[in-house]
């Protein structure tokens, strides 16, 4: 969420580009703990599903029916 909000959403693979150096920028620091607080403040409400296949499934049929802009599947 924070690195949307920044617009820095490049990931780096590299220690200078690492969480733990981004939460030191004066943007992107206090965006990322804003962010948390959102996080630590939100509902919860889950639906079991053993089987592997149809979570799978659900997963990417709740994604896409609830437009939900962090859930994506792109390979990385």
């Amino acid at each position: 969420m924070a690195r949307h909000q920044t617009g820095q959403t490049e990931a780096a693979y590299t220690a200078s580009g690492s969480r733990r150096e981004m939460v030191k920028d004066a943007v992107f620091g206090p965006v990322f703990v804003a962010s948390k607080a959102r996080i630590r403040s939100l509902d919860l409400r889950f639906v079991e599903e053993r089987d592997a296949t149809r979570q799978a499934l659900l997963e990417i049929y709740t994604a896409t029916v609830l437009e939900t802009p962090f859930n994506d599947f792109e390979n990385h």
